[in-house]
C-alpha cells in the first residue's frame, strides 16, 4: 500500500474523526492503529508491535536517545512551570492590570499578540509560546478568547518566519534552494537573492496577515470563532467550558494574594528569551563550518537544545522571584505539579502527532501525491496554482511544512526548469504558501498544536476556529497564483490577493453585526 493512492487512507480518516467528533487524541489514535496495521498487512502482532517501536523512537533512536524530541517534550514541562509560577506569584495578574491601565480598548489588547507575532520571527516554535506567555494577561483582562489569541499566534508565527531570511526556516530554505539553483544549473542569482525575490510571490503569507489585523479593526468573527468570542464577552469564559484538555489554564489551583508584581511575570519572560536567542547563536557558531555569518549561524543553529536552555533560564528565575515572595502563597512543589499537570494535553497531542506523522511517512503519502503531481500533464498557466494547492494538501495530510518543502521544492523546481524557467521562483514561493496553509489547517502539524498550547486554547477548538481565515487567504491567493501564471508579473497578482481579502473582510463587516462594544 506503501505511495499508492491507499496511502491516503490514515490522514482521511484521522482528519475526518476530527472534524466529527472534536476527539483529537481519539482520533489520532485510531489514524496511528489503521496506518500500523495497513503497513503490516493486517497483521494484529505485528502491528501492535510497529506501534510500540513508533513511541519508543520518539524517545530512542538507533540505541540513542532521540535528544530533539526530548528537548522539545522538557520545553513544554519547563514551559509550564515557568506559567505556573508567574500565575501563583500573580506576576500574570499584575501585568494584566498594568496593561488595563494602558490599553484600553479589545483592538489594542488584540494587538499586541499580532505585532509580536510578526517582531519575534526567528523561529516558528519560539514564536508561539512566547508570544502566548506576554499576551494572555492582557487579553484576558478583556474577554478575548483563548481560540482568538491562538489563531493570532498560529497566523503570525509561520507566515512571518517563512519570508524571514534570519530564521531558523529562511535558513533551511534558502540552503535547499541553493541546492536546486545548482541542479539545474541556474547561475542568474544566488540562493540568498532567489529568496528575496520569492519573497513577493508568497501570496498566502500576506493575505493571512493582512486577515489578522483585519479582524481586529474591522471586528471580524466568522464562523466558530464568533460563538467563542460571543461566550468570552457574555460570559468571561475564555474557553469552552465543555472541553476539559485545555493546556495551561492555572488561574483557579493556587491560592488568592495581591503580592503580585510586574517583574514576576516580565523577568521569566526575559530570561526565556535571553536564554533561547543566545542559546541559538552560539549553537549556530559552534555548528557552523568555514566563515561565519548571520545565515550561517541560523542555518546551522539547535533550535529545541536552545529552547531547552531558554526554558530552564526560565524557570531558574520565576522560582527565584516566587521563593523571595511574603506569603500567603502555595507550595513549592504545588506550583510544579500543577506546571508539568497543565502541560500534558499538550504533550499528549504531540506525541499522537508525531506517530501519524511517522506513519504517514512509511506509507508514503507525500510521495504518491507528489508523484501525482510531476506526472500530470500540466497547462503552465496552471502551474503555480497547482503547486500551492498540491502542497498544502500534503501539509495537511502529512502535519509538517518542513517535509513539504523538502519533497516539493526539488519536484517544482524541475519542472518549472523544464516546462518555464520564467516560474522557477514563483514555483518555489508556491510550495512555501501552500505548506503554511496546509500546516495551518492541519490538527496534527506541531506549529498549530504549539499555537494551541501557547495561547491555552483546545487544540480542535483552535483548528476549527482557524479554518475559515485560512480558507479565505487561501482562495485570494489561489486568484493570485492563477493570475501570476497567466501574465507571468508578481506584483499585480499580489495586489489582487490583497484586494480580495481586503474586499471580503469589508463585506463580511458590512453585512454581520458585531457582538462587541
Amino acid at each position: 500500500m506503501e505511495g499508492t493512492i491507499y496511502s491516503l487512507i490514515p490522514a482521511v480518516l484521522m482528519l475526518l474523526l476530527v472534524l466529527f467528533t472534536r476527539k483529537v487524541i481519539l482520533s489520532l489514535g485510531i489514524g496511528i492503529i489503521v496506518g500500523a496495521f495497513m503497513l503490516t498487512q493486517m497483521d494484529i502482532g505485528a502491528g501492535l508491535s510497529l506501534i510500540w517501536s513508533l513511541l519508543a523512537t520518539i524517545f530512542v533512536s538507533d540505541g540513542t536517545l532521540n535528544t530533539g524530541n526530548l528537548y522539545l517534550l522538557t520545553f513544554l514541562f519547563l514551559l509550564g512551570i515557568t506559567t505556573a509560577f508567574m500565575t501563583a506569584s500573580g506576576g500574570s495578574q499584575a501585568f494584566g492590570k498594568w496593561a488595563v491601565e494602558r490599553i484600553r480598548t479589545r483592538k489594542g489588547a488584540k494587538l499586541i499578540p499580532a505585532i509580536l507575532g510578526i517582531i519575534i520571527f526567528i523561529d516558528d516554535y519560539f514564536n508561539a509560546l512566547a508570544v502566548g506567555q506576554v499576551a494572555k494577561p492582557v487579553t484576558d483582562r478583556y474577554k478575548i478568547s483563548r481560540a482568538k489569541l491562538a489563531y493570532y499566534i498560529d497566523s503570525t508565527s509561520a507566515p512571518v518566519t517563512v519570508i524571514s531570511p534570519i530564521s531558523s526556516w529562511g535558513a533551511y530554505i534558502i540552503g535547499t534552494i541553493g541546492s536546486i539553483l545548482a541542479a539545474n544549473e541556474i547561475t542568474n542569482y544566488q540562493s540568498l537573492e532567489a529568496f528575496v525575490r520569492m519573497i513577493p510571490a508568497n501570496f498566502y503569507v500576506f493575505a493571512a496577515l493582512l486577515l489578522v489585523f483585519l479582524t481586529i479593526f474591522l471586528k471580524l468573527d466568522i464562523g466558530p470563532m464568533r460563538t467563542h468570542e460571543s461566550r468570552a464577552i457574555k460570559t468571561g469564559h475564555l474557553t469552552n467550558p465543555e472541553r476539559g484538555d485545555v493546556p495551561g489554564d492555572l488561574n483557579d489551583e493556587f491560592k488568592n494574594h495581591n503580592n503580585g508584581k510586574i517583574s514576576h511575570l516580565i523577568f521569566p519572560i526575559v530570561a526565556l528569551v535571553l536564554g533561547t536567542v543566545t542559546s541559538m547563536i552560539v549553537t549556530g557558531i559552534n555548528n557552523t563550518e568555514g566563515a561565519v555569518d548571520l545565515l550561517a549561524i541560523f542555518a546551522n543553529t539547535n533550535v529545541n537544545v536552545s529552547l531547552f536552555i531558554g526554558g530552564v533560564a526560565a524557570v531558574v528565575v520565576a522560582a527565584a522571584l516566587y521563593i523571595g515572595q511574603a506569603k500567603p502563597k502555595s507550595s513549592m512543589s504545588h506550583v510544579f505539579f500543577e506546571g508539568l499537570k497543565a502541560m500534558l494535553p499538550a504533550i499528549y497531542i504531540l506525541i499522537f502527532a508525531w506517530m501519524i506523522g511517522d506513519i504517514i511517512g512509511q506509507l508514503q503519502t507525500g510521495e504518491f501525491l507528489a508523484q501525482q503531481f510531476s506526472q500530470a500533464n500540466i497547462d503552465t498557466a496552471f502551474f503555480p496554482l497547482l503547486i500551492f494547492i498540491i502542497s498544502g494538501f500534503m501539509a495537511l495530510s502529512t502535519g509538517t511544512s518542513w517535509g513539504t518543502f523538502g519533497i516539493m521544492l526539488p519536484i517544482a523546481g524541475e519542472i518549472a526548469a523544464v516546462t518555464e524557467p520564467a516560474l522557477i521562483l514563483p514555483a518555489l514561493s508556491a510550495v512555501l504558501a501552500g505548506s503554511v496553509f496546509g500546516d495551518h489547517c492541519s490538527p496534527i502539524s506541531d506549529t498549530t498544536i504549539l499555537s494551541s498550547t501557547g495561547a491555552g486554547s483546545n487544540h480542535i477548538d483552535h483548528v476549527l476556529t482557524q479554518l475559515p481565515y485560512a480558507g479565505i487567504a487561501a482562495g485570494a491567493a489561489s486568484i493570485g497564483y492563477i493570475l501570476l501564471g497567466l501574465t507571468g508579473g508578481v506584483w499585480l497578482p499580489l495586489l489582487i490577493t490583497l484586494v480580495i481579502v481586503a474586499a471580503i473582510g469589508i463585506l463580511i463587516h458590512a453585512f454581520t453585526p458585531s457582538h462587541e462594544a
